[in-house]
């Protein structure tokens, strides 16, 4: 994708641009000619290059003339042509320019590239119906979208294949095919081009094709140059895709190696070594689910014990209280009364012919209402609207925060003491 903040090429005019990302894929300098200017951008007779495309981003680097020099920011192609985005003052047409790639950037692409051939290739070889829909490779967790809805064991079987494959050694050829002519390769996707189709072939110790796909990205000469290919994760994105996210080379390598530094820094602060990481977590986790559980008791218990010490207020149809658990648990931390809020309510609704209004100390607050002609969700915003703040809810069950507890306090006293046949 263009960024929109550059030109855009012109339609068209310049010659087509040779190349050289194709036949000279491990040179990282060149020369040429210019052959047109157009603001920031510049066409080149022939180019190392790659312009952003197939899901691949697009190279970087410097060109350098007599008099000047400038980074180049993005490249893109129409039609045949090359455009380059430089970050300075352009050369003038005619000039004859050195152009120098980012190498350790082409790499990096190189290698998501290659692993993503040689990923795809090892699901559709584990079942043919996990046919490639799109690929992404502009980050360094790049991904897969497959039909045919991949599982965990599916997914472990192509990692398995590719690091077997790997380790026996593949070897890239590419190839310009007539379009008439590809029936004897075996493509695991129909070409997207029509006319000459430039053909990725990796080929096996014995000569044996493994991968084959049409393809104008950049690859690297073996397959191996592209290990450890780690998948990351599957998510549903569609019923029938799924996003198969994976890491490829040096990236891999680096995110691996931090995530074993982190697992051993917490294993040392388990007391624990590294392969008991797994078992002490979730014994923690046990202990951990124990402990809110028996929080949630308390909670529970505590909430009771509030309701009970609430001055009730008889209405018509049932009675009321504003319960404010720093009042009936004085002996309790604020954190906890602030804790209560949702426990109150829970019981408060289960109690029938009665309205419940519950205050902490933190703003935390809400409305449960078992009697028609009060609606919690009416009650609360208009307390709230009194003493600034936010809720919602339901006639039933409504609950917020209000920013100043104590005009809420007040709004909701005044309330009651207005109440017919209140004591």
């Amino acid at each position: 994708m263009t960024d929109p903040l550059s030109p855009a090429p012109p339609a068209s005019g310049p010659p087509p641009t040779e190349r050289l990302y194709w036949t000279q894929p491990q040179a990282r300098t060149f020369t040429a000619t210019v052959t047109a200017v157009n603001g920031q951008l510049v066409a080149l007779d022939r180019t190392l290059f790659y312009p952003e495309g197939g899901g691949q981003s697009c190279d970087a680097g410097t060109l350098e003339w007599e008099g000047g020099s400038a980074k180049v920011s993005e490249v893109q192609k129409t039609d045949d042509t090359v455009w380059h985005t430089l970050e300075g003052h352009p050369p003038t047409v005619g000039s004859e320019v050195t152009g120098a790639l980012d190498w350790a950037r082409r790499h990096r692409h190189s290698q998501r590239h290659t692993a993503e051939h040689l990923l795809a290739q090892a699901f559709w070889r584990v079942n043919t119906a996990f046919g490639v829909r799109s690929v992404g490779m502009r980050g360094p967790e790049c991904t897969l979208d497959l039909a045919g809805q991949p599982g965990e064991s599916h997914v472990l079987a192509a990692q398995a294949l590719l690091s077997e494959m790997l380790r026996e050694g593949l070897s890239l050829e590419t190839l310009m095919v007539p379009a008439d002519a590809l029936a004897a390769y075996p493509l695991r996707r129909p070409p997207q081009v029509s006319g000459q189709v430039r053909v990725v072939l990796f080929r096996g110790p014995g000569g044996a094709i493994w991968e084959a796909s049409a393809c104008g990205g950049t690859h690297l000469p073996t397959g191996v140059q592209a290990a450890p290919v780690v998948v990351l994760k599957t998510e549903r994105v569609r019923n029938d895709l799924t996003r198969v996210t994976f890491m490829a080379g040096e990236e891999a390598q680096e995110r691996l190696s931090g995530v074993y530094a982190q697992a051993q820094a917490l294993a040392r602060g388990f007391s624990v070594g590294i392969e008991r990481l797994p078992e002490r977590v979730a014994q923690l986790q046990n202990e951990l689910d124990d402990a809110e559980r028996r929080l949630t008791t308390t909670h529970r218990e505590l909430a009771s014990q509030a309701l009970k010490q609430a001055t009730w207020h008889r209405v018509a149809g049932g009675e009321a209280a504003l319960v404010q658990p720093a009042d009936t648990l004085p002996d309790l931390p604020q954190l906890e009364h602030n804790e209560l809020v949702p426990y109150l309510l829970e019981l408060a609704a289960r109690r029938p012919e009665c309205v419940v209004v519950v205050l902490a100390p933190d703003g935390g607050c809400g409305v449960a209402s078992s009697l028609p002609q009060h609606s919690a969700r009416t009650l609360l915003n208009g307390w709230l609207a009194q003493s600034g703040g936010r809720g919602g809810g339901r006639p039933e069950l409504a609950r917020g925060a209000t920013e100043r507890p104590s005009d809420f306090m007040n709004a909701v006293q005044a309330w009651l003491d207005a109440l017919p046949c209140s004591q």
